[in-house]
């Protein structure tokens, strides 16, 4: 249940159908919206194998983090906001495009958006899309108004609905209460690390990366989803389920 204090849609807002956790869909997803499909989703199956990371093409436009929200998330999502302003970002000069989260369940599709929307991944939308039209759109806007910008998108919502139906499994209601939750990790032209989420205040920028650093170098990922495994590992008793999905250019 939301709360003045919490990050969750009110009761009463739009909900989606969840997205499955599946490169292929999210793929089709945003190749519909307008995205080339010269770059897909690719699945990340060790950050620590180098032989494993190979399969990943490489450099990697984004890294999505996909993990069950819990108390140590909580605990510290909750103390790294608490004295940050709400993020009030907006126009040509934005070093990230961010989109605050008002529709329920659709942590994966702000998670995919943030990933296109943002670094080297931009040049690959096709121009005169829907994902085109949409991120000119909302690049103009602050937060809120982007938020809104979203919620009454027929294009999104008609893209999402349809991948969300492609799965591999039953999708489940857009009325359940689905705890996993989607962080995406982009880099900027100024070779900063971004970690992107709609629950949070505003972008977060998690450090800086050389030239040469993508999203899955070594940097990027003791500075992103290392230090999130570490929380969760000193904790004690977390709950280490997590995958990782990269955007990246197509093995076809």
């Amino acid at each position: 249940m939301a709360s003045d204090a919490s990050p969750d849609v009110p009761a009463g807002r739009k909900r989606f159908v969840p997205l499955e956790n599946n490169p292929e869909v999210m793929s089709s997803l945003v190749h519909n919206l307008g995205l080339s499909t010269e770059v897909v989703f690719h699945d990340v199956f060790s950050i620590d194998d180098p032989d494993l990371l190979g399969f990943v093409p490489r450099p990697a436009h984004a890294l999505i983090l996909v993990f069950p929200v819990n108390k140590t998330y909580e605990t510290f999502r909750v103390q790294e906001d608490k004295n940050k302003a709400e993020y009030e970002g907006h126009g040509p000069d934005e070093e990230v495009v961010w989109y605050k989260q008002t529709i329920g369940n659709a942590c994966g599709l702000i998670g995919l958006l943030h990933a296109v929307s943002n670094g080297t991944a931009r040049a690959h939308i096709q121009p005169d899309s829907n994902l085109a039209k949409l991120l000119s759109d909302a690049i103009p806007l602050k937060p809120v108004e982007r938020a809104d910008l979203l919620y009454e998108s027929q294009a999104l919502e008609t893209a999402h609905q349809d991948a969300a139906s492609g799965g591999d499994s039953a999708a489940p209601a857009a009325n359940d209460d689905v705890d996993l939750h989607y962080v995406c990790f982009v880099k900027s032209d100024k070779n900063h690390l971004w970690e992107l989420d709609g629950r949070r205040k505003g972008p977060l920028d998690r450090g800086e990366l050389s030239p040469d650093d993508d999203v899955l170098s070594e940097k990027a990922l003791d500075l992103g989803v290392r230090s999130f495994l570490k929380r969760e590992t000193e904790a004690g008793g977390g709950d280490l389920r997590f995958s990782l999905i990269a955007l990246a250019e197509s093995l076809d």
